[in-house]
């Protein structure tokens, strides 16, 4: 299956990875980074650590485009998200600091569960 993707452009399948990403993030609220981990290592051939780090950079303003929206729709409450701003931002610097320190197979790992956990979440809860 690789192969087939691997004879599409490459600047087509990096919009279409993204695309993927901003349909997730607009329709969840977030979740784009599950979506891209997988495709920026297999259809746009970035290593697993690449692959985290960059979809990082990317879901940034894809989360702010879909916070824009949820604000003009009414669906945004800032006093709400503070604290979780807060903590999110401390969280993301320190996993920012310890990711070149943990093996990729753990970190896999960790990913693959968190991605269960969503989806047992989703569909059971």
């Amino acid at each position: 299956m690789g192969g087939i993707f691997l004879r599409i452009p490459e600047k087509v399948r990096f919009a279409v990875a993204g695309a993927g990403a901003g349909i997730a993030n607009g329709f969840f609220g977030g979740g784009g980074g599950m979506i891209l981990v997988p495709l920026l290592t297999r259809w746009c051939g970035l290593d697993q650590r690449r692959a985290f780090a960059t979809s990082v950079a990317i879901i940034l303003p894809l989360c702010v485009c879909s916070s824009v929206i949820y604000l003009f729709r009414g669906g945004l409450d800032f006093m709400l998200a503070l604290p979780y701003l807060a903590g999110g931002l401390i969280g993301g610097f320190v996993g920012g600091k310890v990711f070149k320190k943990v093996n990729m197979v753990w970190l896999r790992r960790v990913f693959a569960l968190f991605i269960l956990y969503g989806g047992v979440k989703a569909l059971f809860f």
